[in-house]
């Protein structure tokens, strides 16, 4: 039986087959179980009609998100495009997405049944069409279709560079995050560890994790707990801004362990690297400017272009930017200062909501934060943070207000102050701050102020 949403004939220009490309995982590289699991998906979508030029979008349930790898090697290698569906996309969000995919398949893995592929008319193939249809985390509003070509991530795999193995991603497929990690680990031929969500106890056997700043704080609370315990030899964190004091508390907790904090997008992929205590410089070939405060970022890793409609919209040559404000140094290291649309205004200024956000991560007890707005009637917006405590570890208010005076301007410095046990958060593990937002306007968020709130 058809088990997707074809799109008609008349929104959907099916492309004629190029030369067939190098898969974005040499064959040589793929470990034997995962090989044979790529044939038995190869059979699978043939049954089903898969075409070259096609888009296919891989559900997978919540528990078991990794069985699509299969299968995106699989239509990688068949020349389709694949989009992997996030199981915690609301029903908005999802049809969001696939009213701007107009998939020829969607295909919800392990379910054997063949379904036909959407007709259409022949087209001109692009010179490197996309493997992937990777889509916007989402976490500043509804998520954004792109489409990304090998290449893109060849030139990532390389800038990143060969790391130790095993390698652990503990996070789902559908975050590019933790998909680049993984494909990365295949690309280098290294060992692979998937699993959909971190537990600290699993990164002790690890060469490499990647992570984002939440689940690099619960891994360094379990390292305090269990200092014996073997720990990764490298960690690679993205996402989000790692605050200095999370830096230091990786060297002094695990010394010989590499922090690899990387600044990327996914529409740019890596954009820059730091190790360890150095400077956040740009990968080889990436090219930055500012204009009027704002990065704009020139790289051979950028996305062909976006999904509208069922219509790719080519990005436009040379340098483009997602709004992130940032500071470039004489010395050609780069400081992100955070995303334009997370900026709040309060009573005629302008406050950056991830520079607040990195002076509250450093202060002890914190695991997470998001500052947003709330409603005010004289001021616009009020700036409101709401603090993500360490499991059973005290965090103070006062400790907050002392962060904030010492590194912030009276403007910036929030006048209202939340604490949740937990932050809504994407599959992918990084705060929602548009769910966060919407609560705060709407009063649905589940947070208290602190002379409310008993730890755990």
């Amino acid at each position: 039986m058809t088990t997707g949403h074809p799109s008609p004939a008349s929104a959907r220009v099916r492309t004629r087959p190029a030369p067939e490309p190098a898969p974005i995982i040499a064959d040589d590289r793929l470990p034997r179980d995962l090989a044979d699991a790529v044939l038995a998906a190869a059979r699978d979508l043939r049954g089903r009609g898969l075409a070259a030029g096609d888009r296919v979008v891989l559900d997978a349930p919540d528990r078991a998100r990794w069985d699509v790898l299969p299968h995106l090697l699989a239509a990688d290698r068949a020349g389709a495009a694949s989009l992997v569906a996030d199981p915690g996309w609301s029903g908005r969000e999802r049809a969001a997405v696939l009213a701007d995919a107009r998939p020829d398949l969607i295909v919800p893995v392990g379910d054997a049944a063949a379904g036909d592929p959407a007709p259409g008319s022949a087209g001109p193939a692009p010179a490197d069409p996309p493997f992937l249809l990777p889509t916007t985390s989402g976490s500043t509003g509804a998520p954004s279709v792109l489409a990304r070509t090998r290449r893109s991530w060849w030139l990532g795999f390389d800038a990143l560079g060969p790391l130790p193995g095993p390698v652990l991603v503990p996070g789902p497929p559908s975050s590019t995050l933790y998909l680049f990690g993984a494909l990365h680990a295949l690309h280098h031929g290294l060992g692979l560890v998937t699993r959909d969500r971190f537990d600290p106890a699993d990164a002790r056997a690890t060469g490499t994790v990647h992570l984002v700043p939440a689940q690099l704080s619960a891994l360094l609370d379990d390292r305090a707990h269990h200092p014996g315990h073997p720990a990764p030899q490298v960690i690679v964190c993205g996402g989000a801004h790692v605050a200095p004091a999370v830096r230091d508390r990786c060297a002094r907790l695990l010394p010989d362990t590499t922090l690899l904090e990387y600044y990327g997008s996914a529409e740019h992929s890596l954009i820059a690297l730091r190790r360890s205590a150095g400077a956040l410089r740009p990968v080889e070939g990436v090219r930055l400017e500012l204009r009027e405060g704002v990065l704009w970022v020139d790289s051979p890793q950028a996305v062909l272009g976006r999904l509208r409609h069922g219509v790719l919209e080519p990005a436009a040559p040379g340098a483009s930017t997602v709004g992130d404000r940032a500071e470039l140094h004489a010395d050609g290291s780069l400081s992100v200062l955070g995303r334009s649309a997370a900026t709040i205004s309060s009573g005629g200024t302008l406050v950056a909501a991830e520079e607040v956000e990195q002076v509250l991560r450093s202060v002890p007890g914190v695991a997470d934060v998001v500052v947003a707005g709330t409603p005010h009637p004289a001021l616009g917006m009020l700036v409101t943070a709401v603090v993500e405590p360490r499991t059973g570890v005290p965090v103070s208010r006062r400790d907050l207000r002392d962060a904030a005076r010492a590194a912030l301007s009276p403007t910036k410095r929030p006048r209202r102050w939340l604490v949740a046990d937990g932050l809504p958060r994407l599959g992918s593990g990084k705060p929602a701050r548009a769910a966060v937002e919407a609560g705060l306007r709407d009063g649905g968020l589940d947070a208290h102020p602190f002379d409310r709130w008993s730890p755990r």
